[in-house]
């Protein structure tokens, strides 16, 4: 697959972040979002790395911000949920994933889709780590994390359901309009 250089990447990086900030104050099922997608969209097709981190750690920052202080201010007394990190290190992993398996690689929809449900799994896997370790709701115990688990798994299939459709808009998207448009190079990978 091609990856995208543009001479002004900073407009597409501002759309991106934009758009994925704003599906995230949009009435949505629960972790039925673009983040997860847009981080292996940008570690596979963007020419310079650091912008791969940049879109998703940039829109979930801008959204959590939104969120936690006008949609949910009652529940949090920072700026922050302090389970935060964890997030943020899942879609870190997600970035780093996508490097693995899709860059320097030829397309291929399998690829994706198999990419895209293991970058899910190893989120979710995280998460709900997180979740049990700083949360008095579960037991630090075996069964407790089973339970963080287990309470976990809806999101799970809405979050795989989100990053395959994702995924598919964002490929799919950047397959069709890059080589109809001037607006954004494309140059093959060496």
């Amino acid at each position: 697959m091609k990856r995208f250089a543009s001479a002004k990447p900073l407009p597409i990086l501002l759309l991106l972040i934009f758009l994925a900030a704003a599906s995230r104050l949009l009435p949505h099922w629960p972790n039925f979002g673009p983040v997860g997608a847009m981080a292996l969209f940008g570690s596979a097709l963007m020419a310079r790395r650091w912008m791969a981190f940049v879109v998703p750690f940039a829109a979930l920052y801008l959204s959590d911000l939104a969120l936690n202080n006008l949609v949910y201010s009652q529940y949090y007394e920072g700026f922050f949920w302090g389970f935060n990190g964890w997030v943020y290190a899942g879609f870190g992993l997600t970035v780093l994933l996508g490097f693995g398996l899709l860059r320097e690689r030829s397309f291929s929809w399998l690829r994706l889709g198999g990419v895209t449900l293991g970058a899910t799994a190893l989120f979710f896997l995280l998460t709900n780590f997180g979740a049990w370790l700083g949360s008095p709701l579960y037991p630090q115990t075996g069964g407790g994390l089973l339970a963080a688990y287990a309470a976990g798994l809806p999101f799970l299939l809405n979050s795989a359901a989100g990053n395959l459709v994702f995924a598919g808009l964002l490929f799919g998207g950047a397959r069709y309009l890059a080589p109809r448009t001037q607006a954004v190079k494309v140059r093959e990978r060496v």
